[in-house]
């Protein structure tokens, strides 16, 4: 193992890097005088008296009074690491067991807060497709009935990609998609969707949807504001919770579900022949 390697191990069981290398010298020595160490190891001599120190308190090295001055010498690894380690197993424990009290104290202020309203708390606003991709994930997660989307691109997540939808059907949670016929010209796509109605998605499509946008559990409404720039494919997304507007949401979506073909019409309206 490199000098490099050593110095890493040990800085990460606790030492410093000057603790570290005055350490690894006084391993290759019976014993050395301070100004040895400070040679041998590299550490500025300025700073050598107190590592050693630091050593000696922390049980790596033992100091020897000697006719010439006080020399040091390092105790054998397995009892200075084993001392090491179990200093640090007990630093991880009083850390641990704070971190305990302050859930529990903070907890407590945390639902306080949660029952202060404030308002348009209920409404989100989401720009850049990390941060959408992410809450539509933990939105797909959270579903506990049903979620009804309406698909077109620009998409923040490929439908071929998206394999929370996937474990969302396998739920058992109702899952409606009304996509737009283009998602059936590309055949990478339209496999990603046939494979969506394979595990139990219900599907529709039209020919134009008028925006991006998502219904959960009749509580939760997720749609794209298109950038009013001409040619700008940015995704701004809104995130509203509020039950009245996703109940008014099902209703214009159901309508559109009405008039949407099935997979199999949708093929035969474009002459296309199934993905397989």
């Amino acid at each position: 193992m490199s000098q490099d390697a050593f110095l890493n191990h040990l800085t990460q069981l606790g030492l410093n890097l000057y603790e570290a290398k005055a350490y690894l010298a006084l391993l290759s020595k019976e014993s050395l005088s301070a100004a040895q160490t400070a040679d041998l190891s590299g550490v500025p001599r300025q700073r050598i008296y107190d590592i050693l120190a630091s050593l000696v308190e922390r049980g790596l090295a033992v100091s020897r009074p000697s006719r010439h001055g006080t020399r040091y010498a390092a105790v054998a690894p397995k009892t200075a690491l084993g001392g090491l380690l179990e200093r640090e197993q007990q630093r991880l424990a009083r850390l641990q067991a704070l971190a305990e009290d302050l859930v529990s104290e903070l907890s407590a202020r945390y639902r306080a807060g949660q029952a202060e309203d404030s308002p348009l708390e209920y409404i989100e606003v989401l720009r850049g497709r990390q941060a959408i991709n992410q809450r539509f994930a933990e939105i797909q997660a959270n579903c506990q009935r049903e979620i009804l989307i309406f698909t077109k691109p620009p998409y923040a997540k490929p439908p071929q990609e998206n394999v929370e939808g996937l474990a969302t059907l396998k739920r058992n949670v109702r899952a409606c998609s009304i996509y737009e016929f283009s998602v059936l010209q590309d055949p990478e796509t339209r496999r990603a969707v046939e494979h969506f109605i394979h595990h139990g998605e219900e599907a529709r499509f039209v020919e134009h949807l008028p925006l991006k946008l998502v219904i959960v559990d009749e509580a939760i409404v997720m749609f794209a504001m298109e950038d009013p720039v001409a040619g700008r494919t940015d995704l701004t997304i809104m995130v509203i919770e509020h039950r009245q507007l996703a109940q008014v949401m099902k209703l214009a979506f159901e309508a559109v579900w009405k008039r949407g073909l099935t997979l199999e019409q949708a093929l035969a309206t474009l002459e296309l022949i199934p993905a397989g």
